[in-house]
């Protein structure tokens, strides 16, 4: 939660700027700044008019460089989040998700909540959350996405201001991601009518070249709402729930399967039953070719909607160069699906799907499990 808090912190007053003073420097430029502290990353970014970009660049650069942690920022950011981990286990939701990253990566920052969690942040020391940032904000490790009016050439020279002042190096390597533990089934008791359920098993690595293969496996199985047939089988045809899904979760390069929906206590043994039948069927034969031909049709279709504004296009960059994709990888892609056969598409499924391997973790009261 170190991090989590400092990113919170850096928009909480740089410099000279008290926490109001910045938060009026940046509204009287309409500018739009803010930091994230992910699994397995640091994000940063800003939005401005073109005319408020030398404010935005200068502002940002405060913000990393001079950080203030006024005492009082500080309770206020340390309340805000022991507030919000404690408000995220009162539900079966929020508890399901806690049991199953903590038993599928345990001791590994990936098994952990990212914001911390009451009592690690009730403890931490204001001397922890400046370690943190000092060790994250750095000038060496950077990738940087740009989108909108401005041309790689002014980017380049807007860089040495933006990151100007920051001490030389990288942050330090997280630890490897360790394979998925095949956990089975955890159930964690929560007084509810409902139980939450999330389940998964391991992916393939973002760059493996079967992985756009791999989506179109998971969006027949559970990624295409109504059409998919998770849906089908759970909520249309037997009523067990309103809504269930699966997709793939990547972090530090690799990729997770991972599923999840709610039911009646008296009603997730069922639902269970259903779901690895369905995963069977689907890591046996894979799509059929009207569901291939549909899924690649989504796919491609849905592309454009990564590039409506400029804010998309950035983080689209900047998931490109997360991932070590060219450039031109994107202007591919919809060749790529479709290329793929029935038969190459229900080989890769054989290869992913394991409903042997399948973990399930359950937040609730279930009954028959």
């Amino acid at each position: 939660g170190a991090l989590s808090m400092g990113a919170a912190l850096l928009m909480e007053g740089a410099g000279p700027l008290d926490n109001l003073a910045f938060a009026d420097a940046l509204r009287d430029e309409a500018i739009g700044l803010g930091f994230d502290a992910q699994r397995d990353g640091f994000e940063g970014s800003f939005r401005a008019l073109r005319p408020a970009l030398p404010e935005a660049v200068r502002l940002a650069n405060l913000a990393m460089r001079s950080p203030r942690l006024d005492p009082a920022a500080v309770a206020r950011v340390r309340a805000r989040a022991v507030a919000g981990a404690r408000a995220s286990l009162e539900t079966p939701r929020g508890q399901v998700g806690r049991a199953f990253w903590a038993a599928a990566f345990p001791g590994h920052p990936a098994g952990r909540p990212t914001g911390g969690t009451a009592e690690t942040l009730s403890a931490l020391p204001e001397d922890a959350i400046r370690a943190a940032l000092s060790r994250q904000l750095r000038a060496d490790g950077l990738i940087v996405a740009a989108a909108g009016a401005i041309t790689a050439e002014e980017l380049s020279r807007l860089l040495p201001a933006l990151f100007e002042g920051l001490p030389d190096g990288a942050p330090p390597e997280a630890a490897p991601l360790p394979p998925f533990a095949a956990f089975g089934q955890r159930v964690v008791q929560v007084p509810s009518p409902q139980s939450a359920v999330l389940f998964g098993q391991p992916g393939i690595a973002v760059t493996d070249p079967d992985w756009e293969a791999a989506q179109v496996v998971l969006r027949v199985l559970g990624g295409g709402g109504f059409s998919s047939r998770l849906m089908e089988a759970v909520r249309v045809q037997r009523g067990l729930t309103y809504g269930i899904g699966v997709g793939l979760d990547s972090l530090f390069g690799q990729g997770v399967i991972v599923g999840s929906t709610s039911t009646d206590n008296a009603r997730v043994a069922e639902t269970l039953a259903v779901t690895r039948a369905e995963w069977a069927r689907m890591a046996a034969d894979g799509p059929t070719p009207a569901e291939l031909e549909d899924a690649v049709a989504f796919l491609t279709g849905n592309l454009p909607l990564q590039f409506t504004d400029s804010r998309r296009i950035a983080g689209t960059l900047l998931a490109l160069r997360r991932n070590d994709r060219p450039i031109g990888w994107l202007n591919e892609r919809a060749g790529r699906l479709r290329a793929l056969t029935p038969a190459r598409v229900a080989e890769v499924a054989r290869r992913v799907l394991k409903p042997d391997a399948l973990a399930v973790a359950i937040a609730g009261q279930p009954e028959g499990v």
